[in-house]
């Protein structure tokens, strides 16, 4: 089956580990962030119209979800200097990281030519809480940290 129609993962499932580095070149192990709950959106591209405003949308509820103990990590394959430069100019308040290759995308069923914009949570136990395809609101997100 090709990545561009795999299901989501299934909520409920583990979450898959791997680690990558974000833009300044810092390791992330999502295993490492056992007891917090994390945000992992995949988005085809810096500074696209839609990725851009996805990932303020994320940055604008911060507090929110640092209220809920959770990580918010944006992922797709570009190289750490661009996301370091989207980074700064959406002053984004999380990590971008790099997926060469486009590895933990196809892991993660949000692979293909492109990466397919998909958001998970997920939660503390490292089990997948919500999966979604698009661009859902932060809000919707946040509704499933209770």
């Amino acid at each position: 089956m090709l990545a561009w129609f795999a299901r989501l993962l299934p909520v409920g499932s583990p979450a898959p580990d791997f680690t990558l580095a974000d833009q300044d070149g810092n390791e992330i192990t999502l295993s490492k962030l056992t007891g917090r709950n994390v945000v992992l959106v995949f988005y085809p591209g810096d500074n696209t119209r839609v990725c851009t405003r996805q990932l303020s949308e994320f940055r604008d509820e911060r507090a929110l979800f640092s209220s809920h103990g959770t990580a918010i990590f944006g992922i797709n394959p570009q190289g750490p200097k661009s996301h370091a430069k989207f980074r700064e100019q959406c002053n984004l308040s999380f990590p971008l990281l790099v997926d060469r290759g486009g590895k933990i995308a196809s892991l993660y069923h949000a692979g293909g030519r492109i990466v397919r914009r998909t958001v998970y949570v997920v939660g503390k136990d490292r089990i997948i809480r919500f999966a979604k395809r698009g661009k859902p609101d932060p809000q919707q997100v946040l509704a499933v940290m209770g």
